[in-house]
């Protein structure tokens, strides 16, 4: 009985310890950084290493989209977590939507969009992220586009909108519909 005791006490230790470590490293760093911004009120996004524990991989999981928010609410979230873990490295970030993996992105890029945070026009990051993503596959899930600038600045605002239906706005409107 004392084996057992310990067992689980051990494993509850474990498990308290890696929540904490999630906790201080990413999960209080985003969520200072989001709630600092009264814009993002009631959108939640958890961010934490891979099954808690795969440190080179960080999960962006995309939990509560209130109705009266834009794409542009969400993106600003996403970007302002960039810049909260720009100090940090990961080999890849995963997108998920209520647990449900919808897309990668290379971890380097996403440290430069939070390096870049401030300074960049978040029209062009808009408009260049649809490229660096990749679908759960490891496709990618968008062209680079070459062309006239009027042109390829369509292309990508449209690769941009598929990519918000295809996160989070698709099973949106199912929930609604339900």
């Amino acid at each position: 009985m004392k084996k057992l005791f310990w067992s689980i006490g051990s494993i509850v230790i474990i498990a308290i310890g890696i929540y904490i470590f999630n906790f201080v490293t990413l999960i209080q760093p985003t969520m200072s950084k989001i709630n600092e911004d009264s814009r993002n009120d009631g959108i939640s996004l958890d961010a934490h290493y891979k099954f808690y524990v795969i440190p080179n991989t960080l999960e962006l999981n995309l939990k509560k989209v209130p109705y009266d928010k834009a794409s542009a609410d969400i993106f600003r979230v996403f970007l302002q977590t960039s810049s909260a873990l720009k100090d940090k490295n990961f080999d890849k970030v995963e997108l998920k939507y209520k647990g449900t993996l919808k897309f990668i992105l290379n971890g380097d890029y996403y440290r430069r969009l939070g390096s870049e945070f401030e300074e960049q026009n978040p029209m062009y990051t808009m408009r260049t992220l649809p490229e660096n993503l990749y679908n759960p596959n490891g496709e990618p899930s968008y062209s680079k586009w070459d062309g006239g600038m009027l042109a390829v600045l369509g292309k990508q605002m449209e690769d941009f909108n598929d990519f918000n239906k295809k996160w989070y706005m698709d099973e949106m409107l199912n929930e609604m519909q339900e």
